[in-house]
């Protein structure tokens, strides 16, 4: 019995709730990719009478066989003629379960550059391989620039299954060879496809002919994967695009929410002035809304008459993003002409354009091993780890935290073509598809560790304590020196052994020759957290006390020091209370521009996810704090009488 046929109102219900995938499609050169869109919208249902007229008749213009469905996708008079895809192109279809935007984007890698535009707005690559030819570099290539661009579902369809025979031997074997390659990679959903574009095998309906493949077709898969987790919707960023003032009783600021949501009467922050403000109303073509979240275009109303320009950005008070004028960078290079050091080349970041040169070229990756290369200089399409210096400031995060504010490209002043396309990375780390060769370096064989006859029982049965070192962390003026030091004390004079590591103690001897720059802080606490450690293996219990903004160099931390032995403690204060408390100065100066990355005013600060002690030291006292780390120690075996 045939499935009921929907009302015309429940057909329009269900196309107006719909989602909207945006997906690329990627890999070598003829591997089949504008056929097996062309067949996908074929049969979909998503090509008109008149398309399909024109295409029987360009079918046999260019002398086809068949029903060439790659000439849906290739629209240029050269793809046409040579059959093959040479500029991005855009195709929008739905079904009763989603919408599709799809860019198809060239496999000679002289447009890889194309590729990388196509890439750029996915939430999901297709990387098709030839099942007759296997593994080839420049699949690798395309599904690397994938990675790196932020993609985080990729499907992988194994095209021309029946020139294979439709061997799920020769299928195996390419998912054994992908797969090996895409460990490197950040790639979080990975789902392989035998299909056949030219037959329509696993493509939109299952094939009788692979009765070994148990999983969706293509098109099935593409309706149901879900990327919504993907997306960004927890840190606030809205860089203003225009300044509306249609009359003297409006004034707006219009843009795209890069990450985040924004509500009516949320407290917001105006970088770069660090002014405070709070949202009156939020602005759309179809009327105000009561909260609007990434990517909606609206725009903004302020409660107060605050100097807000083109290239500002809204974001909450205490979620704030890096704020830099030198930024680490992957850059794909897309011009013939080389990357030259020390240009001086247009930067556009969100809706800033500003100047910069390119200063250092750390070293360009292989894209077949994901190895590091030495290199002068960058030349088309090949990929480089960059130090790039600005100008002036911008307010960005990394990359893999938010493919907005995290991306830029780079243009020529003379020509105003864009050469370049970057995704900024986190300062002296690398992201797990750029890390390349380190799996590879060799480590020194001549260092040993070595151990005394003197156990570690051996030094808590003298002591009478076991070492640990309490990590405290929070922002500046939150308590953290305070609070150690008072312990200390208390310890001491219970008969304990311990010292406290104070972030400007060791600054002024071990970690002086270090800045305040995000690679600097991250060897700032590697160096405490060896130190740490080494106290510790002499029974000492550790107490140190720094900001430490970045969960990951606390992760290291504990890496490095011992689960066992870490215990993480924050000390909870609001930045109101700490500006109060601050007896240097430093948050008035920072608001002031004198101290650039200055955490919890204009660079971030990190809260512990699940810290081991939780201390309110905004609204405790210090007493009461000592007292609860105190008995934490005696509670866990750490201090015995």
């Amino acid at each position: 019995m045939a499935a009921p046929v929907p009302s015309v109102e429940t057909f329009l219900k269900q196309n107006q709730e719909a989602d909207l995938l945006r997906f690329s499609t990627a890999g070598s050169v003829d591997d089949g990719k504008s056929t097996l869109i062309g067949r996908l919208l074929y049969e979909a249902n998503s090509l008109y009478e008149d398309q399909l007229a024109a295409l029987r008749k360009d079918s046999t213009k260019f002398m086809r066989e068949e029903l060439d469905l790659s000439l849906v996708m290739d629209g240029l008079k050269a793809e046409r003629e040579q059959a093959i895809t040479i500029d991005v192109a855009y195709r929008y279809f739905s079904t009763p379960k989603r919408h599709f935007i799809i860019a198809d984007t060239p496999g000679h890698e002289q447009y890889t550059r194309n590729m990388a535009t196509g890439a750029s707005t996915a939430d999901l690559a297709v990387v098709l391989i030839d099942a007759s030819k296997g593994v080839l570099i420049q699949s690798k290539r395309h599904a690397f620039i994938a990675s790196l661009l932020g993609i985080q579902h990729m499907v992988v369809a194994v095209n021309k299954m029946d020139l294979a025979g439709y061997s799920e031997e020769v299928f195996r074997k390419i998912q054994d060879d992908f797969g090996t390659f895409a460990e490197k990679l950040q790639i979080t959903d990975l789902v392989y496809i035998p299909v056949s574009a030219l037959n329509g095998d696993n493509v939109v309906r299952m094939s009788e002919k692979m009765p070994w493949y148990d999983g969706s077709p293509l098109l099935r898969h593409l309706e149901n994967v879900h990327v919504m987790g993907s997306r960004n919707l927890i840190d606030l960023r809205f860089p203003v695009q225009y300044v509306n003032r249609p009359n003297m009783n409006f004034r707006g600021y219009a843009g795209r929410i890069a990450s985040g949501t924004i509500g009516k009467g949320d407290e917001v922050l105006v970088l770069p002035s660090q002014r405070r403000t709070k949202v009156r109303s939020i602005v759309t073509f179809d009327g105000e809304l009561a909260k609007a979240f990434a990517p909606q275009s609206v725009t903004v109303t302020l409660e107060d008459d605050v100097d807000v320009n083109r290239g500002d950005m809204l974001v909450h008070p205490h979620n704030i993003p890096h704020v830099y004028r030198e930024i680490d960078a992957i850059l794909i290079w897309m011009d013939p002409s080389p990357m030259q050091i020390g240009k001086v080349y247009l930067v556009k970041h969100t809706t800033q354009l500003l100047k910069g040169s390119v200063t250092g070229l750390n070293f360009k990756i292989n894209p077949e091993t994901l190895g590091r290369e030495k290199a002068a200089e960058l030349r088309l399409n090949e990929i480089g780890r960059v130090t790039v210096q600005l100008f002036k400031q911008i307010f960005c995060d990394e990359y893999s935290r938010n493919r907005e504010t995290g991306s830029f490209i780079v243009i020529d002043p003379m020509t105003y073509a864009t050469v370049a396309a970057g995704t900024i990375i986190e300062r002296g780390r690398l992201s797990s598809a750029a890390k390349l060769a380190e799996t590879g370096k060799a480590k020194n064989k001549i260092i040993h560790r070595q151990e005394g006859a003197v156990t570690p029982a051996d030094r808590a049965k003298l002591l009478r304590q076991r070492p640990a070192t309490l990590w405290f962390t929070g922002l500046s003026s939150s308590g953290k020196s305070s609070l150690a030091f008072e312990l200390e004390k208390r310890l001491m004079a219970a008969g304990h052994l311990c010292f406290v590591l104070d972030g400007d103690n060791v600054r002024h001897g071990l970690n002086r020759d270090l800045s305040f720059s995000p690679p600097d802080r991250t060897e700032n606490i590697r160096r405490v957290a060896e130190v740490a450690r080494l106290f510790n293996e002499a029974g000492v219990i550790v107490l140190t006390a720094f900001i430490s903004p970045y969960r990951a160099d606390r992760g290291h931390a504990q890496e490095i020091i011992g689960a066992g032995q870490f215990i993480e403690i924050y000390t909870d204060s609001p930045v109101s209370v700490c500006e109060r408390r601050d007896p240097k100065g430093l948050y008035e100066k920072a608001k002031a521009g004198l101290i650039p990355e200055f955490t919890g005013i204009n660079a971030p600060y990190e809260v512990p996810q699940n810290p081991a002690i939780h201390l309110k030291t905004g609204e405790e006292s210090l007493d009461v704090s000592a007292e609860k780390v105190y008995n934490y120690l005696r509670r866990n075996g750490f201090l015995t009488v």
